[in-house]
């Protein structure tokens, strides 16, 4: 497994992370009940996950690790190794959590995690993928990997676990309400109108410009209206067929952050910012400043473009 960068972000959808005081209980993922295991009553630590609801489960990794599940009703090796995956989570008892992805249903998660094969296995701890594992496996080795996953969250600080009953800690404070907003981008995210999110948080903006976090969810949700519905193939053909055309190439960068590959979008925007004349350039470099915001600027991977960008600039 890879070792994550704790605090990035896969952007495969919106990151509210930042919006909400705390997560969410996973059975609020679902518009429905969750899966359970064949045989097993139902479980809150399994869940059935859409593109629409996906920021939740990134935000929830931030707490405790999530398993991602990419499968297709058609697929015999998925159905082999879903009921595995779900008593294997089951048994860990709110160490972990299960998310399942029917990727011919939600082919913008798809598209984010590059799946070119299924069953695929993906972790996500504070918010950045790990990889664990492609096809079906033996019940032996998915425990070993999920041992293997729970050393790395600990790592990181990702420690967490799920209440089995819905209780909650008498300890912790209650949430607060988001502003009203915030609540209204949130719930235009939810629906997938992201133009009335965008104006959400523009008015919130206008309010007040110190507003950080309406900043941060306006950029999360910019990003997300500019990759709905793009294809990545087509995108990558468009982009590979003119290196200097800057709307071909912002695309494939944009669907880079989305399915969490940071730095090929940024070296893509800076190769292009090299490659352009210098009365072309304004607009790769604002493009870059608002990618730098999504992903944090005390990320490694934006200090390290910042400088690169320097660098060209003087």
């Amino acid at each position: 497994m890879s070792t994550p960068t704790p605090g990035s972000v896969l952007r495969g959808a919106v990151d509210l992370s930042s919006l909400r005081n705390r997560p969410q209980p996973p059975a609020a993922l679902t518009d429905g009940a969750p899966s359970p295991a064949a045989g097993a009553a139902p479980s809150p630590l399994v869940v059935d996950v859409t593109d629409a609801s996906f920021g939740q489960v990134l935000e929830l990794s931030r707490t405790v690790p999530v398993v991602v599940d990419l499968w297709a009703e058609w697929c015999g090796p998925c159905k082999q190794l879903s009921p595995v995956l779900e008593k294997v989570v089951i048994e860990l008892a709110g160490k972990v959590v299960l998310a399942k992805v029917d990727v011919d249903a939600n082919p913008q998660l798809a598209q984010g995690f590059r799946a070119q094969s299924i069953p695929m296995v993906v972790a996500l701890v504070a918010g950045q993928p790990v990889p664990l594992f492609t096809g079906a496996v033996p019940e032996q080795q998915v425990r070993e990997v999920f041992a293997q996953l729970l050393q790395l969250a600990a790592q990181h600080g990702v420690t967490g676990t799920v209440p089995l009953d819905g209780a909650t800690d008498a300890e912790e404070p209650a949430e607060q309400p988001l502003p009203p907003l915030h609540a209204e981008a949130f719930a235009a995210i939810e629906e997938g109108d992201y133009p009335r999110a965008i104006a959400a948080y523009e008015r919130a903006l206008a309010e007040n410009p110190r507003d950080a976090d309406a900043r941060a969810g306006l950029g999360q949700v910019r990003l997300l209206d500019r990759v709905q519905g793009a294809d990545l193939q087509a995108a990558r053909a468009a982009a590979a067929a003119g290196p200097t055309d800057v709307d071909a190439q912002f695309l494939v960068a944009d669907l880079d952050v989305a399915g969490g590959h940071v730095d090929d979008a940024f070296e893509r925007l800076l190769d292009l910012f090299a490659a352009l004349p210098s009365d072309e350039r304004p607009p790769v470099r604002e493009r870059l400043l608002e990618l730098f915001g999504l992903v944090g600027d005390e990320d490694a991977r934006v200090i390290r473009a910042r400088s690169r960008l320097a660098s060209l600039l003087f």
